[in-house]
């Protein structure tokens, strides 16, 4: 901390001169001491990053992500550690910093598009969007098909025929529940195999590792989460494959041997935003601090490549720009919610 310099009952400034008061900064100056010391940088300081899950997901690959970007673009600064807080995919955490009872300036929150999809639903609870502070996005994700590695379906088309046969007898799984993200990305193949995705099986996981994991022991048929945990998860051990990358085009990188949906003939294409959001109590300066610090993390020559290594694509937005996304994302939402007969909570 910054050295002050108290004072014993200083005397009236009423009864100060001109002369004294410019003595008596002469005198601290002298001695070392500012008179006014600078807040320190929050982004320097020990923090956490929250995931609101259990490990293995995509809210553990943000925190990963932020943290060893952070540490390679400062790398004197204090570790940024990852700390667990499951609970209705994100909302428990939501619930906590939007009320007070949790953030701070040393305090970050793991959010993607999943969360945005929730809030447009109601389902974080009766806060706007400016209960939260959007510090930056760190980029895109895609979302998947996949099946175990030893299971039948070999093509996407083979996971539309079963869905066509009999729906009842195909279990999907993800990280959610009924209205989540990866529910969604179910529902939209269902749909598109012809059927009725209000009928659909579904088994809901506190996030998309234990989802991973259900899976690899198979306890579901198909998962519907993201590319980059099913390639952590598969580059990890689990017999997973992946059927269709829910991308406009083929991806770069590790994930350029992934086949898209719309290549199979069905037009399903989901993205997947991850960032990170503080608690709208914390000062102007600390979230100044944040946002300057994890913008010239992304800045930097290798930010590309550890965006890949967690199967991520760079997606920079901050400020006014990333308030506006999330404005315009959370409108789209409302209206795919409406189109799929979703329930929503009021705000």
């Amino acid at each position: 901390m910054p050295p002050r310099t108290v004072i014993a009952d200083p005397p009236s400034p009423a009864r100060w001169s001109r002369r004294q008061a410019l003595l008596a900064l002469a005198t601290s100056a002298s001695a070392g001491v500012a008179p006014f010391a600078e807040a320190a940088d929050a982004s320097t300081e020990s923090a956490e990053c929250i995931a609101p899950s259990r490990p293995g997901g995509g809210f553990d690959l943000t925190c990963g992500l932020a943290a060893q970007a952070l540490q390679a673009a400062r790398p004197g600064r204090a570790p940024l550690h990852t700390r667990y807080l499951p609970g209705g995919i994100g909302a428990v955490a939501f619930d906590q910093v939007a009320t007070g009872r949790l953030g701070g300036p040393s305090t970050l929150v793991a959010f993607s598009s999943g969360s945005l999809l929730n809030i447009a639903q109601g389902r974080f609870g009766p806060h706007p969007l400016n209960a939260v502070r959007w510090i930056a996005t760190l980029g895109n994700d895609y979302g998947v098909v996949a099946v175990h590695h030893n299971a039948p379906h070999q093509r996407l088309q083979d996971v539309v025929t079963a869905l066509q046969k009999d729906s009842a007898r195909v279990v999907f799984g993800a990280g959610g529940t009924l209205g989540s993200q990866d529910w969604v990305k179910a529902a939209l193949l269902v749909r598109a195999a012809g059927q009725d995705h209000k009928r659909m099986r579904f088994v809901s996981f506190e996030g998309g590792g234990e989802a991973l994991k259900a899976l690899g022991g198979r306890h579901i048929d198909i998962f519907t989460g993201d590319a980059a945990e099913a390639m952590k998860a598969a580059a990890e051990g689990l017999p997973v494959r992946i059927l269709a990358v829910l991308a406009p085009a083929r991806l770069s990188g590790a994930q350029a041997a992934l086949p898209t949906a719309r290549e199979q003939g069905l037009d399903l294409v989901w993205t997947t935003v991850r960032g990170l959001y503080m608690a709208a109590s914390v000062p102007d300066a600390d979230a100044r601090a944040w946002t300057h610090a994890l913008q010239e993390a992304q800045a930097t020559p290798g930010y590309a490549a550890l965006c890949s290594r967690y199967g991520l694509h760079p997606f920079a937005l901050s400020g006014a720009a990333l308030e506006d996304y999330v404005q315009r994302r959370v409108a789209d939402y409302r209206r795919l919610t409406q189109e799929l007969g979703l329930r929503s909570w009021p705000r």
